[in-house]
């Protein structure tokens, strides 16, 4: 029902300009922008929003999360929320993708609805991330982030994978029944993406299409650490155009 009538396009999480371009390069339809992908991702900086603009004819959709962790905001992290916002409308980006929850496990509509608004009075699309896959009911989920005016869901279906989650992806579908797109996100390679499409019936899927490269430093001071994880300090992870392209082609084999 998917790649027969409809071509299934891929989505980049890019945590760079450099990483957008190479999505865009490898025919990604849309890059979502963010940083700190180890950590789930963050909302990029402004600089990578305005050069992402500049380089990018596809679409560019910016992650609004303020920190990494749970999705159960104070006050002032809503104010940096909507900051974001407003510096993505400026910026001239096509969309945000936003998810807010409460302590319960049920979306934050309220606050939600006020940032979808925001967006969508200045005509940018809103993507719901995978906070929905931490909601404690994703059924009715579903249904509250139709209603507050989504074009589609990011999930895994509520497993770490989309592979886990594929079951509960194609039920979403289903039950979605074209009202919202679901977009199965988390895992997704050149390697499961053709299974993964065909049991889900999804059109439109979401990956980083990373690869480890080494940095350009010749002197290396093997001594320091400069985060907390054991990752290599002179690495750098970056989308591959190849990589996006493999996807593609796998998706729609």
């Amino acid at each position: 029902m998917n790649s027969k009538t409809l071509p299934v396009t891929l989505e980049v999480c890019s945590n760079s300009v450099t990483s957008a371009i190479a999505a865009q390069d490898g025919g990604a339809v849309r890059v979502e922008l963010c940083e700190n992908l180890a950590e789930g991702g963050t909302t990029p900086s402004y600089g990578q929003m305005i050069l992402a603009r500049k380089y990018l004819h596809i679409k560019l959709y910016v992650l609004i999360r303020p920190r990494r962790g749970d999705f159960l905001y104070t006050d002032l992290e809503f104010e940096v929320m909507k900051a974001d916002i407003r510096n993505c409308i400026e910026a001239g980006c096509d969309g945000v993708v936003i998810g807010i929850l409460k302590a319960d496990g049920s979306i934050d509509v309220e606050r939600c609805t006020e940032l979808v608004r925001l967006a969508r009075q200045w005509g940018l699309g809103v993507t719901f991330h995978r906070a929905f896959d931490m909601c404690a009911d994703l059924h009715v989920a579903l249904e509250q982030i139709i209603e507050m005016g989504c074009e589609r869901i990011l999930t895994s279906g509520g497993k770490t994978t989309a592979i886990e989650g594929a079951t509960m992806i194609n039920h979403l579908i289903e039950k979605a029944a074209g009202r919202i797109s679901i977009m199965p996100g988390s895992g997704v390679s050149e390697g499961n993406v053709a299974d993964l499409v065909h049991f889900t019936g999804a059109t439109e899927v979401h990956s980083s299409a990373r690869i480890n490269i080494k940095g350009g430093m010749e002197y290396q001071n093997d001594h320091i650490l400069m985060s907390n994880s054991i990752a290599d300090e002179y690495s750098l992870d970056v989308t591959s155009a190849e990589r996006v392209k493999a996807i593609i082609e796998a998706a729609n084999g």
